[in-house]
């Protein structure tokens, strides 16, 4: 009989992690596992936060009865619904509230609503648990199916709030310490701890782990999807950027400046981690040594999540040009972008792992990228990429004036970045090593 699995995320689809638990539970489906996954979900966001747009094949647990409620954060309704799930970012104003500022009703709420929708998947006949992050469904797990081993899976984010923690928590994070040591208790009660390699550490100190129980494993690209195609960059840009924009407007004369030049291409939320003010003050510093035309493009920004500045901000404050800001895309139109781009640009300051890094690289562009947890174990500075020092901005500057300057040495880099890519992070190989983890646990469980 085939083993059967319960995979849970608290979140509505919106970050890697969403990608990451869908890619995972597909590849364990491929690998012949029963999976059930069960993930928060929101229609207000249209197919954005809809989980079953997202994964198709998922048992989802919905927000939005919570978001028209009086108080998202205590709602107590029905099947099949949850209180609005909290976030490891703080936003002020954003209907997710910062897990360090849920009092006990409110932690209750989630625990009892999650502990009802993992019965309703059945959890407790599972032969083993995947959790996706740290969060109120570790709790419930362990009061409805205490005896199923837990295989928990860490994103990063969990771990930015828990080091907020202890260098002190900011101002109405009332609850900080309760939530550390809820953090670390779930931790401390999965059999296994899945990290990407950069976090091995981070895990270890601030979750008080052996380091035994820490698994290393890298998230994946799929190379059925991802990958170098042809594309008419003149056609692609007017289409995404004047046709049909999503984000902000631009005219045509740029445009069109930007199709005949170097591409710079992020993609991500908007999050105060992905340091979007040091990418674009380093590209302004930048553009003015370029020898030719060169534009930064920005997608991404899930809808309501942005964490201090908008970028759009940080442009119009620093009177940057050829920035332009393409809006949120699924993950499905991506290989486009990154095939009518020349480079794939991250600035971030504490990335977990970086899996935009490794999807650009699939489709054939050389990475730029500070030097910090993430990109460090996937980019081969000076074979695949440019990797340098976090906050540097001039540094971060020279690079890409190197990227427009240097085509040759562009086109190399992104030749081995596509090498490294279909050799190191196939989805395929990830699942089947994620397999083996399960299968460890599940004999030692056995044994036990």
């Amino acid at each position: 009989m085939a083993p059967r699995i319960v995979s849970a995320i608290l979140f509505s689809p919106r970050g890697g992690s969403a990608h990451v638990a869908r890619a995972l539970a597909n590849g364990l489906r491929t690998l012949g596992w029963h999976v059930e996954l069960v993930a928060g979900s929101r229609g207000d966001l249209g197919t954005h936060g809809d989980a079953s747009a997202f994964y198709g094949e998922v048992h989802p647990v919905r927000f939005d009865a919570a978001l028209a409620s009086d108080d998202p954060p205590r709602f107590d309704g029905p099947p099949g619904t949850a209180p609005m799930h909290p976030s490891f970012e703080d936003r002020p104003g954003a209907p997710d509230w910062v897990f360090a500022s849920l009092d006990d009703l409110a932690y209750e709420r989630q625990v009892h609503a999650w502990a009802r929708e993992l019965r309703r998947a059945g959890a407790g006949e599972a032969d083993v648990i995947h959790l996706h992050h740290l969060t109120p469904i570790n709790e419930a797990v362990a009061r409805i199916a205490a005896d199923v081993p837990v295989v928990g899976q860490l994103h990063g984010t969990e771990l930015l709030m828990l080091e907020q923690i202890v260098a002190g928590p900011p101002a109405g994070w009332r609850h900080a310490e309760r939530w550390a040591e809820r953090l670390q208790r779930w931790a401390a009660n999965c059999e296994r701890i899945v990290v990407a390699p950069g976090g091995v550490d981070r895990a270890i100190s601030l979750l008080e782990l052996p380091r035994e129980r820490v698994v290393p494993l890298p998230n994946g690209v799929d190379l059925e999807l991802f990958h170098p195609r042809q594309i008419d960059r003149r056609s692609f840009w007017r289409r995404v950027l004047l046709d049909a924009p999503q984000g902000e407007s631009y005219r045509e004369e740029a445009v069109e400046q930007l199709a005949a030049g170097v591409v710079f291409m992020y993609v991500g939320r908007f999050t105060a981690v992905k340091r979007l003010e040091l990418l674009i003050a380093a590209f302004h510093r930048a553009r003015a040594k370029f020898p030719s035309p060169g534009g930064l493009v920005l997608v991404g920004g899930h809808p309501g999540e942005t964490e201090g500045e908008h970028p759009a901000e940080i442009v119009r404050r620093l009177g940057v040009s050829d920035v332009f800001l393409a809006g949120w895309h699924s993950q499905q139109r991506l290989p486009e972008f990154f095939s009518a781009a020349d480079a794939v640009v991250l600035a971030s300051e504490r990335e977990q792992f970086g899996s935009v890094l490794v999807e650009g690289m699939a489709c054939g562009l050389p990475v730029i990228a500070t030097r910090s947890i993430g990109p460090a174990t996937i980019v081969d500075d000076g074979e695949t990429g440019w990797l340098v020092s976090p906050h540097d901005e001039a540094a971060l500057a020279d690079a890409l004036v190197e990227v427009v300057a240097d085509p040759a040495e562009r086109e190399r880099r992104g030749s081995l970045a596509l090498d490294a890519a279909r050799q190191r992070f196939s989805w395929t190989g990830v699942a089947a090593q994620f397999a083996e983890v399960l299968e460890q646990v599940l004999g030692s469980t056995r044994v036990a």
